[in-house]
């Protein structure tokens, strides 16, 4: 397609062997080398490295990431023969940022028509705007996800960067943000006047403890989103020394995997960018390599969906009733026999139905319905339904 060609470079073949040894994923990829572009028709998941950090606050520089992921990816073995994926190539970086970010909104949106996932290389987690951007032009109203040790709000009056980006995109207008997710935040990193903001508007907000101490329970956090945001400086140092804002305590690379696995699996989820990889602070390759695992793991769960999206075909899922005695309502959940996953239902007002259709089936596990069974209101249904008032 001419016109998403416009906006790209050719990937630079010379970092790559000379030919793919068959079984790797090199060698059932559809590379843009310059003389034929991939023809996104063709394609369910689009890589591109946006080489774009003007608006970073590290002293270190993550604009050339995707060129250091690169070798390593496309060197990983290919179980997923499958999934169509295409590299379109780096993104041609405008004369503002401001291009940049309307060159990757346009990009992205192209591709959300078209049914592709794109799967964007940083560059700083500012991009994160510019993808919601893509959204907003195709009128969707979504759910983020940030995989951060922040949460990224700043202050109203501070210059945009990649530490406030989540701040301009609260105060749009109109927004097209029904709710953000921080999945990993370290609170001595965290201002008590964000955190009580994030409580305010019903995001949610699981610290890093609480996360490592039960991961399966992330599951339905990560379900939930649209758009899935990670920052590598969410993973501790020594798996991950490369990145913009290095911490010795954070996610280890196991469960970097595991959260992108998950995100992968979900049907909902339609766009993923990986941010704040430094490589010229790299460690023999350990955190392009790692980034380069991470994708292969959100492949891997994209080749293995389901096909139990509530919102395509509820009467495919058991549905359990609970009576809430204390709300003097029912809730209702659904188990999908295919996968084992749950989801439960908010009351949505009728004059709002059409606008959040798409998110009144709510993500949850089965401990939610354990507690409801208890007479414990699970606090996904809360925070959901408050957003509906």
């Amino acid at each position: 397609m001419e016109e998403l060609q416009l906006y790209f470079e050719p990937v630079d073949s010379s970092m790559f062997p000379e030919k793919f040894l068959p079984g790797q994923i090199g060698a059932g990829v559809s590379f843009n080398l310059g003389d034929v572009f991939p023809d996104p028709e063709n394609i369910q998941i689009a890589i591109f490295g946006v080489p774009e950090s003007r608006n970073s606050q590290s002293e270190r520089d993550s604009s050339f990431a995707a060129d250091a992921v690169r070798p390593y990816f496309y060197a990983l073995q290919n179980h997923f023969p499958n999934v169509a994926i295409a590299d379109l190539g780096n993104l041609k970086t405008g004369m503002s940022v401001d291009d940049t970010y309307e060159a990757v909104s346009e990009v992205v949106s192209i591709l959300l028509k078209l049914n592709v996932v794109p799967l964007m290389l940083g560059g700083s987690q500012d991009l994160t705007y510019a993808n919601y951007l893509a959204y907003e032009k195709r009128g969707r109203i979504i759910n983020i996800l940030s995989v951060d040790s922040r949460f990224d709000i700043g202050k109203s009056e501070e210059a945009f960067h990649n530490e406030s980006w989540l701040n301009k995109i609260i105060f749009r207008d109109p927004n097209f943000l029904f709710n953000y997710s921080n999945l990993g935040y370290q609170t001595y990193m965290v201002e008590q006047e964000a955190i009580a903001l994030m409580k305010k508007l019903f995001f949610d907000g699981t610290r890093l403890g609480q996360a490592k101490s039960a991961m399966t329970e992330t599951e339905p956090l990560i379900r939930n989103a649209d758009l899935l945001s990670f920052d590598m400086s969410a993973i501790r140092i020594s798996d991950c020394p490369a990145s913009s804002f290095p911490s010795p305590n954070g996610f280890n690379g196991e469960d970097a995997c595991q959260i992108m696995r998950y995100a992968g699996l979900s049907e909902k989820l339609s766009s993923v960018g990986i941010y704040e990889l430094c490589p010229a602070n790299d460690r023999d390759g350990m955190t392009a390599h790692l980034a380069a695992q991470m994708m292969w793991y959100f492949i891997d769960g994209f080749a293995s969906r389901k096909g139990d999206d509530p919102h395509l075909n509820k009467s495919a899922l058991m549905k359990y009733i609970v009576s809430m005695h204390e709300t003097q309502s029912d809730i209702s959940f659904y188990r999908s026999p295919v996968s084992d996953r749950w989801w439960m239902e908010v009351s949505c007002p009728n004059n709002l139905f059409s606008k959040f259709e798409r998110h009144y089936m709510v993500p949850c596990s089965y401990r939610d319905y354990e507690e409801a069974m208890q007479e414990i209101l699970p606090d996904r249904w809360w925070q959901t339904f408050q957003k509906f008032m």
